[in-house]
């Protein structure tokens, strides 16, 4: 029998796809699920007359397989990659090469790529994005890890991924231990931004400007042939356009509560570990959070009594200047996330290239847009580029995006409409672009009350004072530290 170039652990879709994926490029597959009943269902079925093995153990699984062994988990993340990394690594030989496919938490990956490379083996955690249809007809795809081990996975990974116009295929080694799952993450916060912001949009076209979902559909129609054009506004079209069996809106009938895996929250955390200000990704995580609350929401509806003020403006003029909102804080929704990227690549000792990132983002994946271009090119312009913000295309395109955001944002207030991410995003933009912040009187106040120093503005950075506010504290600082 002719070993198989790879072995697939879980057969739920995101597994099964990929297997087809790949017996689709040309490669023979072993499969193997615990349930081993699935493999039979999946070898009589969709697998029937294709490059595809099963296998009934573990063991018959890694017999089946060319040296070095490639073995790819397609498990839930969690305990359950642990077990089946321990079951693994006595069957596996020096050399061979475990691979996660899930969504796994990255310093769980960078525990498990230290312990694996220790037994001799090769560890490598990617991201997979485009959910069910890419992973059957071309995801993204970003692998991290043993280094050692790319060579051997490329050739699968880069023809089964998704490629760009140019035929650069969606997926490149990221770097070391958890960098694949880092990004993956990231890609997912971002994510949760660009569906929140989307979302904000979709409700003041409707509780403010009144229109139909007909109306909506041929606006985001519109927005796709713009700047804006992405697969989130893409299928945001096709949302607004489908009808139930009774002719109705079928977005209309769907209860307006959200509900989330995780890799937000993961993401949001992240930023709070490096200091970096996700204001954005922040927002659009509580806001499924808030939406959860629905009965509350409800009884606190009935309890304040909504006056909102007839918006009187013109209707076309006021859904342009949404989209122009929406594409400004998407701009800050990705500055944020490189932003955040960058600091991760510096305390962990990483070496991202964020324009190749940003590539393998342009097709496959679930936040694939046209405007993943313009930030590869203001990483070519300038590799070691601190923040998007600051690149000349990001900046003149927001000072002519930024009044009619500005506007979106005091009618969505003035008219009881909430935007958090939208918001959010013009405070990130007013603050990081201003000279002054009131962060001197805080220090004040941390001062005052527990002596924890401040800087001067009339003395070199780094040196640090305290002042005896009420004369009865004493001289004693607190130690400096960051947070």
């Amino acid at each position: 029998m002719k070993q198989s170039d790879i072995g697939i652990i879980g057969l739920a879709v995101m597994g099964e796809n990929l297997v087809l994926n790949m017996a689709g490029r040309g490669f023979t597959v072993s499969v193997y699920n615990r349930t081993t009943e699935k493999v039979t269902r999946f070898l009589e079925g969709r697998a029937e007359g294709k490059t595809i093995t099963g296998a009934y153990s573990l063991e018959e699984l890694v017999g089946q397989l060319k040296r070095p062994r490639m073995v790819m988990m397609m498990v839930k993340a969690g305990a359950a990659v642990d077990q089946l990394i321990e079951v693994l690594i006595p069957l596996l030989d020096k050399g061979d090469i475990l691979i996660d496919g899930g969504n796994s938490h990255y310093p769980d990956t960078m525990l498990r790529t230290a312990y694996v490379e220790s037994q001799g083996l090769l560890y490598v955690g990617t991201g997979v994005s485009g959910g069910e249809e890419g992973a059957l007809k071309g995801p993204s795809m970003m692998p991290g890890g043993s280094p050692a081990a790319w060579p051997h996975i490329r050739p699968i990974f880069q023809a089964i991924c998704a490629k760009v116009e140019d035929g650069s295929p969606c997926c490149d080694w990221m770097g070391k231990n958890g960098t694949g799952h880092f990004v993956k993450m990231i890609h997912n916060g971002i994510e949760y931004g660009d569906m929140q912001i989307i979302c904000e949009s979709y409700q003041l076209m409707r509780d403010l400007l009144r229109m139909t979902a007909d109306e909506m559909h041929d606006k985001f129609r519109e927005w796709n042939d713009s700047e804006l054009n992405s697969y989130l506004i893409e299928i945001t079209r096709d949302i607004l356009a489908f009808k139930d069996g009774d002719g109705a809106p079928l977005l209309d009938k769907i209860l307006d509560t959200a509900g989330q895996k995780g890799t937000g929250k993961w993401t949001v955390i992240s930023a709070l570990d490096e200091g970096a200000p996700l204001t954005l990704i922040g927002e659009a995580v509580f806001s499924r959070s808030l939406s959860a609350m629905k009965d509350e929401r409800v009884a606190a509806s009935k309890a304040y009594i909504s006056s909102r003020p007839h918006f009187s403006g013109n209707k076309a003029t006021f859904a342009d200047d949404i989209r122009k909102a929406l594409y400004a804080a998407k701009l800050i929704s990705y500055a944020q996330g490189f932003e955040l990227m960058r600091r991760a690549a510096k305390s962990n000792g990483w070496s991202l290239n964020y324009g190749r990132i940003a590539l393998i983002w342009r097709g496959g994946c679930i936040i694939r847009s046209v405007f993943l271009g313009k930030i590869k090119e203001a990483f070519d312009r300038n590799p070691a580029l601190s923040n998007l913000l600051l690149d000349p295309y990001f900046k003149r395109t927001l000072e002519e995006l930024v009044p009619a955001w500005r506007r979106v944002v005091s009618a969505a207030v003035t008219h009881g409409i909430p935007v958090p991410a939208l918001s959010s995003a013009l405070s990130y933009f007013d603050g990081y672009t201003s000279e002054f912040l009131p962060a001197n009187l805080l220090q004040a106040q941390r001062d005052y009350f527990g002596a924890h120093t401040f800087e001067r503005t009339d003395a070199p950075r780094g040196q640090f004072f305290h002042v005896n506010w009420t004369g009865e504290g004493g001289m004693t600082a607190s130690t400096v530290y960051n947070a």
